[in-house]
């Protein structure tokens, strides 16, 4: 089993930046993609970035030149920068390990204008 533990998560005005962190304990050989995924009220839960355990990372066209997905694998954890934050990003954060899809219980994120 692994266990993902989100934080960082808060309020911050529209432009602002914040930084989330994910920790991984547990089995966590078994974890070869680490991804970073939104749920906004009243939406599906929807793909923010990821990172291979090689460092090859994707992100959605929404976040792109704004979010930075990072992963420092001697500590198990990975980070996901966001800058020039907008309203629209308000959403629980939830952090994934694959291929085995573990989920984190998720941070709030709430920007406000």
């Amino acid at each position: 089993q692994v266990q993902l533990v989100e934080s960082g998560g808060g309020l911050v005005q529209a432009g602002g930046s914040l930084r989330l962190s994910c920790a991984a304990s547990g089995s966590i050989f078994s974890i070869n993609v680490m991804g970073w995924y939104r749920q906004a009220p009243g939406k599906q839960r929807e793909l923010v970035a990821v990172i291979t355990s090689g460092g090859i990372t994707n992100y959605a066209d929404s976040v792109k030149g704004r979010f930075t997905i990072s992963r420092f694998n001697a500590r198990n954890t990975v980070y996901l920068q966001m800058n020039s934050l907008k309203p629209e990003d308000t959403a629980v954060y939830y952090c994934n390990g694959s291929p085995m899809d573990y989920w984190g219980k998720g941070t709030l994120v709430t920007v406000s204008s």
